[in-house]
């Protein structure tokens, strides 16, 4: 058998320091899993940890990638549940951009039947990171206003789902009208365009005058206060991630709303209550193959041109997610 492949380098940086190399993973430790890779998603943050520009600091030599599905070749000791040759889907802190990987049996989930492996690369972080936000950090309820920042992304447009299916009135903010467009058919009740100098009165247009209940941020930098503004008292603000870069909040505006500002992280969830992280990604799996969920592909490349899809995702202005695949 050939040698597998891995896009590695030995330092973070621009992506002109990657190359698709051979690189074996080897044979699975006790508790381990091997998977010959199939798909693999390509996110945001993916490019800024390959880069070196995310907050922590990965280490090198380095694969980027963060999920992806495949078909298990081997099994390490104690591991129960899985198979060989059973279809999966996995995620690992890097990782993912390569042929084989080999990964904890504790992040690797069967995959839903009939459920292609594009889409199962793509779909359990950011469902499983938007249900986290709305339903265990923002308490999200029936009859509510969600308003979901970057819409048109990863995260953004699974929460739009999630609210939709939680009951509530969601609100839809993206840069383009492709991606307006993509989350209207996600069930948004109404969308905005995220550069529009009148914003804050399109939002509130769109809920009938209100101020909203719950904001999804994935996306930082200069939206968060004017969204954070546009919360009712008692809101809150869910802090997802920051594709457009830090931001400075005054710290009088949750005082003066009696708003709640509230830290998302999927990873310190999955470390610290693991067997509701596992029971909460049962449930998005079988919501995901009952058709309530779903991701959409914009873009699929062969692994080798793993530069044009990592360049595409930093620029942002893709409608739906970019895969890479191992096979043609």
């Amino acid at each position: 058998m050939p040698i597998p492949r891995a896009v590695i380098a030995d330092q973070l940086g621009p992506l002109e320091n990657y190359s698709l190399r051979e690189h074996d993973p080897g044979a699975p430790g006790a508790g381990e899993v091997r998977i010959a890779i199939r798909a693999a998603g390509v996110s945001f943050v993916d490019v800024l940890n390959a880069t070196g520009k995310y907050q922590g600091k990965a280490p090198v030599p380095f694969i980027p990638g963060s999920e992806f599905a495949g078909v298990i070749e081997a099994l390490g000791s104690g591991v129960s549940g899985l198979a060989v040759g059973q279809p999966v889907l996995a995620s690992h802190w890097g990782g993912a951009f390569a042929e084989a990987a080999v990964v904890s049996a504790n992040t690797v989930t069967a995959m839903a039947e009939g459920m292609a492996f594009d889409v199962a690369a793509v779909f359990r972080v950011s469902v499983l990171t938007a249900w986290h936000a709305l339903v265990d950090r923002g308490q999200l309820q029936a009859g509510e206003t969600l308003l979901v920042l970057g819409a048109g992304g990863a995260t953004g447009y699974a929460a739009v789902q999630i609210g939709k299916y939680l009951g509530a009135h969601v609100i839809a903010s993206a840069t383009s009208e492709e991606k307006r467009a993509m989350a209207l058919v996600a069930g948004a009740d109404a969308a905005v365009d995220a550069r529009s100098p009148q914003w804050r009165e399109l939002v509130k247009d769109a809920n009938q005058g209100k101020a909203v209940d719950v904001v999804f941020d994935p996306v930082g930098g200069d939206s968060t206060e004017p969204a954070f503004r546009s919360l009712a008292v008692f809101g809150r603000h869910l802090v997802v991630g920051f594709a457009r870069g830090m931001t400075q909040l005054p710290t009088n505006l949750p005082l003066l709303k009696g708003a709640s500002l509230v830290g998302v992280n999927l990873q310190q969830w999955s470390l610290a209550a693991p067997e509701q992280a596992a029971a909460t990604t049962q449930k998005i799996m079988a919501l995901g193959a009952a058709g309530k969920f779903w991701p959409v592909i914009a873009k699929r490349y062969p692994l080798a041109e793993f530069a044009t899809a990592m360049n595409e995702v930093a620029a942002g202005k893709t409608a739906g997610r970019v895969v890479l695949l191992t096979q043609s």
